[in-house]
């Protein structure tokens, strides 16, 4: 577990290593007594013991082998020389992960890479229960994303409210991906701030088929708007029609009105008038 000491004023210490030193060169100086060249490697321990925390960094103090504890005060100060001080940053850091090709819940190969801002929160973890937190944060976070494309397929093309994909439910995905992170970077004493999907694609071997793919769905779906409306629209005049009596349709002629509406209302191109200069029968 972290334990947070508080380490000696180095500036207490700084006097006491100026005393120190005045002392031997006044001692040599003026009694001739080499005896006093013997506190030379006292002031080399003393100096040794000063170290600096700046804001938002910690040292580690470790005294051959065991861990004595963990200064996160910043400012100058001083502490036993023999002990192995580990500097390890607080501060937010953010990590871009590569692109990575990895196979969705249907088996799509689909390139993604994940954003992350994490911070050190208990120092003892980072320094001593993994190897090397940093390159932990980037193996793990990578392992997490991994699994996490493999969980959800990466669109639905049939009903896009009947599952939740990487494309649609983004902000679910998220709060799996944060989840999973979080759980995995806790035993090396790493708090995860934020983490989101930053790039996801279709690989580029499948990008171009299922593009058309996509492109047909948003076709057919449009098309089917179209001849809804259409279908409303032809209803809606032949009522009227009738209701106002302007014309009295047969089933033949009520069948050539619906086809030539039809064919207006749904062609791609704006339709060209013909004048009947005969009968409505000719």
């Amino acid at each position: 577990m972290e334990k947070v000491i508080k380490a000696s004023s180095g500036y207490t210490m700084l006097l006491v290593l100026l005393i120190l030193i005045v002392g031997t060169i006044l001692g040599v100086i003026f009694t001739k007594n080499p005896l006093f060249l013997l506190l030379v490697p006292v002031i080399i321990l003393v100096l040794i013991g000063f170290f600096i925390v700046n804001p938002n960094s910690s040292k580690v103090m470790v005294l051959f082998g065991a861990y004595k504890g963990t200064v996160k005060e910043n400012g100058f100060f001083w502490a036993n020389p023999f002990y192995r001080k580990i500097k390890i940053s607080l501060r937010a850091r953010n990590f871009d992960s590569e692109r990575v090709k990895v196979n969705d819940k249907i088996g799509n190969p689909i390139l993604i890479n994940v954003i992350l801002v994490w911070q050190v929160k208990d120092t003892y973890k980072s320094a001593f229960d993994v190897d090397n937190y940093v390159e932990f944060v980037r193996v793990q976070t990578d392992a997490a994303v991994r699994k996490l494309a493999g969980s959800y397929p990466y669109d639905n093309f049939d009903d896009e409210q009947a599952e939740l994909t990487l494309r649609s439910g983004m902000d679910e995905v998220n709060e799996a991906l944060e989840t999973e992170i979080t759980e995995r970077l806790a035993i090396a004493g790493i708090k995860v701030m934020e983490a989101r999907i930053g790039y996801l694609a279709y690989a580029p071997e499948i990008a171009s088929a299922m593009l058309k793919r996509q492109q047909a769905v948003a076709i057919v779906a449009a098309r089917k708007k179209i001849v809804e409306g259409a279908v409303g629209m032809v209803e809606d005049a032949l009522t009227q029609l009738a209701e106002d009596g302007i014309i009295d349709f047969d089933d033949d002629k009520k069948a050539s009105m619906v086809s030539n509406l039809m064919v207006v209302l749904c062609g791609d191109k704006e339709a060209i008038p013909v004048v009947n200069a005969g009968t409505l029968n000719g």
